[in-house]
């Protein structure tokens, strides 16, 4: 039996559809890289007049960076697809012109550190970490064998940050070694997504072959509500002792939409709607911190109103200075470097970091980096239909997804659209673990991709693709 060609295994080289995949890749590196390189120097002459030394060790920087990922993907995953590794970098790279944009005006407000060149170096290590994996994980379906250790270190995880004392801008989700921070819940999606994945390959039958029509509507059997039900108490238990939001907002919905999609019933995303409106209206009702952020999407210019007259918990006025922004910036924006998002406070560069893309580039410049995210995240769900296997389908599917919620909760909670939740804009903001963690989603991806295009290469020339490609597994 011929081995599979440009694979892990195989001896032979990549053939000439990875071949075109590569080019095509490294292309649009280069653009990735002339983009970016263009938005630091065009902040940089709006700023101070003058092109610095930086933007040319930050063109350097990129430059290296793509250059790596482009040459290992093509030693280990060459018919890997071909634009979810630029679009992550291009993600990056704007992310760190928008910091590299906001250092100067946040160092001349409130004398604040430089937070660029710390991002630029979590990029590496975000970078290095999805390399690595790509070369240590030559078939993804190896992580089927270690699903219930990956949802026992996921509920560690989730847990670890309440028994942490203190809390950062109201919420618990950090855990502190030393001056070493981390959040947890940014990994903790890919593990519950790897959980979900193998236990719902081995049970959709049940979950879809079962249970009564209520006003047409095939609801799921009592008997199989146990899962969804344990993973709605914690998502209010995280929400309730960490006062986190946007966590268990990510969490639920992920295992909602990938049981829709595992067993098509409808009936699944009724049950979800319901508990997720329940849970939130209560938690919502009673805790003060979930509270308070309710009043504030309610009621977000009433923070100029007399202390007497506000709504109970409204104390912030980052929600109505975002819509300021939104407004002021209108079709095209003030420019790169001209306008105003220092007055968000000291969330500009993590939760309202969009808020500087919406008020300096505009609805047209919102509007590309959401249609950027949604690339990515049809890339990802492209992955899971090229995909020969249910757990590689369904482990794609719930990565997309899980990169599709945070971008909405985000940008939901920063237009106005939905309460803040407190999390990062994927690879756009500062933040170490988000960007380690969404790197490695991209690994996943990428070798998820890799498998399918691989397997779909050999098809015409082997006589057995399928039994070629699960032997590779036993390697």
């Amino acid at each position: 039996m011929r081995r599979l060609t440009g694979g892990p295994a195989g001896t032979a080289g990549p053939g000439p559809g990875a071949l075109r995949r590569r080019r095509a890749e490294a292309l649009l590196l280069v653009l990735v890289v002339a983009v970016t390189g263009f938005g630091h120097a065009a902040a940089s002459m709006a700023m101070s007049g003058q092109l610095p030394r930086s933007t040319y060790e930050f063109t350097a920087s990129m430059a290296l960076i793509a250059l790596a990922g482009h040459v290992v993907v093509r030693r280990c995953a060459a018919h890997a697809d071909p634009l979810i590794l630029p679009l992550a970098l291009l993600l990056s790279g704007l992310g760190l012109v928008l910091l590299h944009r906001l250092d100067t005006t946040y160092a001349h407000k409130f004398h604040a550190g430089a937070t660029a060149p710390g991002q630029l170096i979590w990029t590496v290590i975000g970078l290095g970490s999805a390399l690595a994996a790509l070369v240590a994980l030559r078939d993804h379906r190896r992580l089927q064998r270690c699903i219930h250790v990956c949802m026992a270190a996921a509920l560690v995880l989730l847990m670890a940050p309440a028994f942490f004392p203190g809390d950062t801008y109201g919420a618990k989700r950090w855990i502190f070694i030393g001056s070493f921070s981390l959040q947890p819940g940014e990994f903790v999606k890919i593990m519950i997504a790897v959980f979900f994945a193998g236990y719902l390959v081995v049970h959709k039958d049940s979950l879809a072959l079962t249970g009564r029509k209520v006003l047409g509507v095939r609801l799921p059997p009592g008997r199989r509500l146990a899962p969804i039900l344990t993973i709605w108490v914690l998502s209010l238990l995280v929400l309730v002792f960490e006062r986190d939001l946007g966590t268990s907002l990510i969490f639920f919905g992920l295992f909602v939409v990938m049981l829709y999609v595992a067993t098509e019933r409808s009936g699944w995303i009724l049950t979800g709607l319901v508990m997720a409106v329940a849970g939130a209206f209560v938690v919502g009702s009673t805790e003060p911190h979930v509270k308070g952020r309710v009043a504030a999407w309610l009621h977000p210019f009433d923070i100029y109103l007399p202390p007497a007259e506000r709504p109970p918990g409204l104390i912030s006025d980052q929600a109505a200075q975002a819509l300021f922004g939104f407004g002021s910036g209108g079709l095209t924006g003030t420019g790169l470097g001209l306008g105003h998002p220092e007055l968000v406070g000291f969330a500009g560069r993590s939760d309202f970091i969009l808020t500087t893309v919406g008020e300096e580039l505009g609805l047209a410049g919102v509007m590309a980096v959401l249609a950027v995210y949604a690339l990515l995240v049809q890339r990802g769900l492209r992955a899971a239909l090229g995909a020969h296997d249910g757990f590689g389908k369904l482990l794609a599917t719930g990565l997309a997804a899980a990169l599709a919620l945070q971008v909405f909760v985000v940008a939901g909670g920063v237009t106005g659209l939905i309460p803040l939740t407190g999390k990062a804009l994927p690879f756009l903001a500062k933040g170490g673990s988000s960007l380690v963690a969404n790197w490695l989603m991209v690994a996943l991806l990428l070798r998820i991709s890799d498998s399918g295009e691989r397997l779909r290469a050999t098809q015409l020339s082997d006589p057995e693709p399928e039994l070629a490609y699960a032997a590779t597994a036993q390697r």
